[in-house]
Protein backbone atom coordinates (compact mmCIF):
# COMPACT_ATOMS: atom_id res chain seq x y z
CA UNK A 1 0.00 0.00 0.00
CA UNK A 2 0.85 3.42 -0.96
CA UNK A 3 2.52 5.75 1.89
CA UNK A 4 2.93 8.36 -0.71
CA UNK A 5 0.08 10.51 1.01
CA UNK A 6 0.95 10.29 4.67
CA UNK A 7 4.70 10.90 3.91
CA UNK A 8 3.54 14.55 1.79
CA UNK A 9 1.52 15.11 5.47
CA UNK A 10 4.38 14.14 7.55
CA UNK A 11 7.12 15.86 5.59
CA UNK A 12 5.26 19.23 5.23
CA UNK A 13 4.78 19.85 8.87
CA UNK A 14 7.97 19.21 9.49
CA UNK A 15 8.67 22.46 7.05
CA UNK A 16 6.17 23.97 9.06
CA UNK A 17 3.84 25.19 6.27
CA UNK A 18 0.54 25.18 5.65
CA UNK A 19 -1.17 22.98 2.90
CA UNK A 20 -1.39 26.53 0.98
CA UNK A 21 1.90 26.99 1.02
CA UNK A 22 2.89 23.32 0.13
CA UNK A 23 0.72 23.63 -2.89
CA UNK A 24 2.08 26.94 -3.88
CA UNK A 25 5.71 25.09 -3.94
CA UNK A 26 4.52 22.31 -5.97
CA UNK A 27 2.57 24.25 -8.55
CA UNK A 28 -0.68 22.28 -7.28
CA UNK A 29 -4.81 23.67 -5.66
CA UNK A 30 -4.80 23.39 -2.02
CA UNK A 31 -7.45 20.98 -2.14
CA UNK A 32 -5.04 18.20 -4.08
CA UNK A 33 -2.96 18.48 -0.94
CA UNK A 34 -5.79 17.69 1.35
CA UNK A 35 -6.83 14.96 -0.66
CA UNK A 36 -3.52 13.12 -1.00
CA UNK A 37 -3.01 13.80 2.62
CA UNK A 38 -6.17 12.01 3.45
CA UNK A 39 -5.47 9.17 1.08
CA UNK A 40 -8.58 10.28 -1.10
CA UNK A 41 -6.31 10.74 -3.84
CA UNK A 42 -2.75 9.52 -5.19
CA UNK A 43 -0.50 11.65 -5.56
CA UNK A 44 0.13 12.32 -9.33
CA UNK A 45 3.70 10.81 -10.25
CA UNK A 46 4.96 14.60 -11.77
CA UNK A 47 3.89 15.85 -8.17
CA UNK A 48 6.08 13.39 -6.55
CA UNK A 49 9.33 14.09 -8.79
CA UNK A 50 8.81 17.21 -7.35
CA UNK A 51 9.00 16.53 -4.04
CA UNK A 52 11.62 14.13 -4.57
CA UNK A 53 14.15 16.34 -5.57
CA UNK A 54 12.93 18.99 -2.85
CA UNK A 55 13.39 16.90 0.22
CA UNK A 56 16.84 14.15 -1.75
CA UNK A 57 14.24 11.30 -1.16
CA UNK A 58 13.97 8.85 -4.22
CA UNK A 59 10.24 7.52 -5.47
CA UNK A 60 10.38 4.56 -3.70
CA UNK A 61 10.85 5.99 -0.35
CA UNK A 62 7.72 8.76 -0.94
CA UNK A 63 5.53 5.51 -1.92
CA UNK A 64 6.96 2.58 0.25
CA UNK A 65 8.46 3.68 3.61
CA UNK A 66 7.07 5.50 6.35
CA UNK A 67 9.51 8.49 6.57
CA UNK A 68 7.95 9.04 10.15
CA UNK A 69 9.54 5.99 11.21
CA UNK A 70 12.45 6.17 8.31
CA UNK A 71 15.97 4.38 9.31
CA UNK A 72 17.42 4.72 6.21
CA UNK A 73 20.83 6.36 7.16
CA UNK A 74 20.86 7.44 3.57
CA UNK A 75 17.70 9.45 3.51
CA UNK A 76 18.02 13.15 3.36
CA UNK A 77 15.98 13.39 6.94
CA UNK A 78 18.57 11.19 8.62
CA UNK A 79 21.42 13.14 7.17
CA UNK A 80 19.85 16.01 8.76
CA UNK A 81 19.61 14.69 11.97
CA UNK A 82 22.66 13.08 11.90
CA UNK A 83 24.38 16.77 11.19
CA UNK A 84 22.36 18.15 13.71
CA UNK A 85 23.07 15.37 16.33
CA UNK A 86 27.21 15.82 15.50
CA UNK A 87 26.93 20.10 15.92
CA UNK A 88 25.23 19.94 19.09
CA UNK A 89 28.38 21.09 20.67
CA UNK A 90 28.67 24.28 18.52
CA UNK A 91 26.03 25.97 20.58
CA UNK A 92 23.86 25.92 17.52
CA UNK A 93 20.69 28.12 17.41
CA UNK A 94 17.78 27.31 15.54
CA UNK A 95 15.62 30.23 13.64
CA UNK A 96 11.86 30.46 14.05
CA UNK A 97 10.79 32.73 10.57
CA UNK A 98 7.22 34.52 10.74
CA UNK A 99 6.38 31.79 7.85
CA UNK A 100 6.84 29.09 10.15
CA UNK A 101 5.27 30.53 13.25
CA UNK A 102 2.33 28.47 13.30
CA UNK A 103 3.77 25.39 12.84
CA UNK A 104 5.97 26.29 15.69
CA UNK A 105 2.81 26.45 17.83
CA UNK A 106 1.50 22.70 17.25
CA UNK A 107 5.54 21.20 16.80
CA UNK A 108 7.84 23.44 19.34
CA UNK A 109 8.22 20.24 21.05
CA UNK A 110 8.95 18.09 18.20
CA UNK A 111 12.38 17.55 17.90
CA UNK A 112 11.96 16.45 14.10
CA UNK A 113 10.41 19.77 13.70
CA UNK A 114 13.20 21.85 15.11
CA UNK A 115 16.32 19.77 13.24
CA UNK A 116 14.66 20.60 10.37
CA UNK A 117 14.43 24.94 11.00
CA UNK A 118 17.30 26.54 9.37
CA UNK A 119 20.51 27.15 12.23
CA UNK A 120 23.49 29.58 12.84
CA UNK A 121 26.02 30.26 15.43
CA UNK A 122 26.74 33.38 17.17
CA UNK A 123 30.49 33.78 18.85
CA UNK A 124 29.40 35.98 22.03
CA UNK A 125 26.99 33.28 22.87
CA UNK A 126 28.02 29.99 24.29
CA UNK A 127 26.78 27.78 27.23
CA UNK A 128 22.93 28.00 26.87
CA UNK A 129 20.08 27.12 24.71
CA UNK A 130 19.38 29.24 22.44
CA UNK A 131 16.25 29.80 19.86
CA UNK A 132 15.98 32.89 17.26
CA UNK A 133 12.84 34.34 16.28
CA UNK A 134 11.71 37.02 13.79
CA UNK A 135 9.30 39.77 14.92
CA UNK A 136 6.96 41.81 12.34
CA UNK A 137 5.06 44.65 14.00
CA UNK A 138 5.85 47.83 15.48
CA UNK A 139 5.13 47.46 19.14
CA UNK A 140 9.05 46.89 20.09
CA UNK A 141 10.17 50.21 18.50
CA UNK A 142 12.87 51.54 18.29
CA UNK A 143 13.29 47.63 17.55
CA UNK A 144 12.21 47.34 13.89
CA UNK A 145 9.81 44.88 12.47
CA UNK A 146 12.04 42.32 10.59
CA UNK A 147 14.39 41.65 13.43
CA UNK A 148 15.23 38.90 14.52
CA UNK A 149 15.65 38.28 18.39
CA UNK A 150 17.56 35.30 20.00
CA UNK A 151 16.66 34.53 23.00
CA UNK A 152 18.01 31.91 25.76
CA UNK A 153 15.79 29.46 27.06
CA UNK A 154 13.65 30.05 30.57
CA UNK A 155 12.24 27.11 31.98
CA UNK A 156 9.62 28.63 34.03
CA UNK A 157 7.91 32.31 35.20
CA UNK A 158 9.41 31.90 38.05
CA UNK A 159 12.86 32.83 36.69
CA UNK A 160 11.47 35.43 35.07
CA UNK A 161 12.75 38.88 35.54
CA UNK A 162 10.27 42.36 35.45
CA UNK A 163 10.92 44.82 32.84
CA UNK A 164 12.99 42.05 30.76
CA UNK A 165 12.12 41.50 27.38
CA UNK A 166 11.08 37.81 26.22
CA UNK A 167 9.73 36.17 23.05
CA UNK A 168 6.59 34.42 24.75
CA UNK A 169 4.96 31.81 23.66
CA UNK A 170 1.64 31.03 24.34
CA UNK A 171 -1.42 28.95 23.56
CA UNK A 172 -3.88 31.82 22.76
CA UNK A 173 -1.08 35.11 21.56
CA UNK A 174 1.38 33.17 19.48
CA UNK A 175 4.25 33.62 19.54
CA UNK A 176 5.41 37.52 20.70
CA UNK A 177 7.99 39.77 21.91
CA UNK A 178 7.23 41.81 25.05
CA UNK A 179 8.69 43.09 28.48
CA UNK A 180 7.03 40.85 31.07
CA UNK A 181 5.60 41.97 34.37
CA UNK A 182 4.11 39.89 36.76
CA UNK A 183 2.08 40.69 39.84
CA UNK A 184 2.30 39.73 43.32
CA UNK A 185 -1.67 40.41 43.31
CA UNK A 186 -2.51 37.94 40.77
CA UNK A 187 -0.06 35.00 40.39
CA UNK A 188 -2.14 33.23 38.01
CA UNK A 189 -2.12 36.28 35.35
CA UNK A 190 1.49 38.31 33.64
CA UNK A 191 0.87 41.50 31.67
CA UNK A 192 3.04 41.89 28.97
CA UNK A 193 4.04 45.13 27.85
CA UNK A 194 5.39 47.00 24.37
CA UNK A 195 8.32 49.34 24.39
CA UNK A 196 6.09 51.62 22.01
CA UNK A 197 3.90 53.65 24.48
CA UNK A 198 1.23 53.51 21.26
CA UNK A 199 0.49 49.96 22.65
CA UNK A 200 -1.09 49.92 25.62
CA UNK A 201 -0.09 46.57 28.53
CA UNK A 202 -2.09 43.55 28.82
CA UNK A 203 -2.57 40.43 30.72
CA UNK A 204 -2.43 36.59 29.44
CA UNK A 205 -3.12 33.20 31.19
CA UNK A 206 -0.27 32.08 32.94
CA UNK A 207 -1.09 28.86 32.52
CA UNK A 208 -1.04 29.42 28.63
CA UNK A 209 2.57 29.97 28.10
CA UNK A 210 4.41 26.99 26.85
CA UNK A 211 8.01 28.48 26.36
CA UNK A 212 10.09 31.38 27.54
CA UNK A 213 13.37 33.21 25.67
CA UNK A 214 14.97 36.25 27.40
CA UNK A 215 16.42 38.40 24.53
CA UNK A 216 19.97 38.28 24.70
CA UNK A 217 20.70 39.65 20.97
CA UNK A 218 18.78 41.52 18.21
CA UNK A 219 19.89 41.22 14.65
CA UNK A 220 18.71 43.46 12.33
CA UNK A 221 18.95 45.23 8.52
CA UNK A 222 21.16 48.64 8.96
CA UNK A 223 18.62 50.13 6.68
CA UNK A 224 15.27 49.38 8.35
CA UNK A 225 16.55 50.88 11.91
CA UNK A 226 14.08 53.37 12.67
CA UNK A 227 14.25 56.26 15.46
CA UNK A 228 12.19 58.18 17.50
CA UNK A 229 10.47 61.56 16.23
CA UNK A 230 10.22 63.94 18.69
CA UNK A 231 6.59 63.61 19.59
CA UNK A 232 7.24 59.88 19.91
CA UNK A 233 10.27 60.48 22.79
CA UNK A 234 7.69 63.21 24.12
CA UNK A 235 4.97 60.47 24.58
CA UNK A 236 7.52 58.03 25.95
CA UNK A 237 8.16 60.30 28.87
CA UNK A 238 4.87 61.14 29.23
CA UNK A 239 3.80 57.44 29.77
CA UNK A 240 6.37 57.23 31.96
CA UNK A 241 5.61 60.05 34.24
CA UNK A 242 2.42 58.85 34.83
CA UNK A 243 3.45 55.05 35.62
CA UNK A 244 5.65 56.70 38.26
CA UNK A 245 2.56 58.86 39.94
CA UNK A 246 0.49 55.04 39.94
CA UNK A 247 3.39 54.09 41.51
CA UNK A 248 3.88 56.65 44.25
CA UNK A 249 0.15 56.94 44.83
CA UNK A 250 -0.09 52.63 45.63
CA UNK A 251 2.94 53.38 47.66
CA UNK A 252 1.31 56.40 49.62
Amino acid sequence: MSKAGLNLKYLRKLRGWTQEEFANKLDIKRSLIGAYEEERADPRIDVLEVVADMFKLSLDELLLKDLSNSINTGSYLQKRRMQKMASADRNIIHFVPVKAAAGYLTSYADSEFIDELNTFTLPMLSGGNYRAFEIIGDSMLPTPSGSIIVGEKVESLDDTKNGQAYIVVSKNEGIVYKRINKSSKAKNKISLESDNPNYQPYQINAEDVVELWQAQVVIGKVASQQRWDVNSLANLVSNLHEQVSTLKKKMN
